[in-house]
């Protein structure tokens, strides 16, 4: 029997694959990097899914209500792709509408000067639809992809590496330290893009 969360990713990685089809990477010119001034939100605690082998028990629920974490990426022709999602943990109806806020950290969880893209026309195809309402009920999950892509177009800028990544689930609200799956490998690029949350459907 093919399992929930094996399941989940298969279908995730299926979509990134016709996304490579439909659009890919693709060398355009070097826009240069932007970053947010004012820096990133505090992190609320120090990966559509993936099976875990901890035979941990899960961690509390944090005080927002919701669990955010990786479950898997994959790279193929320079698309990277890492999978989100959050878990309704709390007691009450939680609400979505909008896309997550990443913020990319280095080796020195230093901040990592970017520009973000909400849904990922500057990247590949297959992942702007808008964003809708999403109500989930304790124990519902809502998914989402952060793509990226390792591209290199000028010589005469340094490629971007970021080691740790944050996600919040909308702007404003407290982030948590989500596992990356391997390096943010940027290239120098100087943009990572994330598409809407969306209802997790099984």
């Amino acid at each position: 029997m093919i399992s929930h969360h094996t399941a989940t990713r298969r279908r995730v990685g299926a979509t990134v694959a016709m996304a490579l089809v439909l659009g890919g990477c693709t060398r355009d010119e070097h826009r240069g990097q932007g970053g947010d001034p004012s820096g990133p939100p505090p992190a609320a605690s120090l990966p559509e899914a993936g099976p875990s082998a901890s035979t941990e028990p899960p961690a509390a629920c944090p005080a927002t209500g919701v669990r955010i974490r990786s479950t898997g990426g994959d790279a193929a022709m320079g698309l990277r792709a890492l999978d989100l999602e959050l878990v309704n943990c709390g007691e009450r109806p939680y609400q979505l509408n909008g896309y997550p806020v990443l913020h990319v950290f280095d080796e020195a969880h230093e901040p990592v000067m970017l520009r973000m893209v909400n849904g990922a026309r500057e990247i590949t195809s297959g992942f702007d639809q808008p964003p809708r309402k999403v109500t989930l009920a304790q124990g519902e999950r809502a998914t989402a992809v952060v793509l990226w892509c390792n591209l290199v177009t000028d010589s005469t800028v340094v490629a971007t590496n970021g080691e740790f990544l944050t996600v919040a689930p909308a702007a404003g609200q407290p982030a948590e330290d989500v596992d990356p799956d391997g390096p943010i490998d940027l290239g120098n690029t100087g943009r990572i893009g994330v598409s809407a949350w969306k209802k997790a459907t099984t």
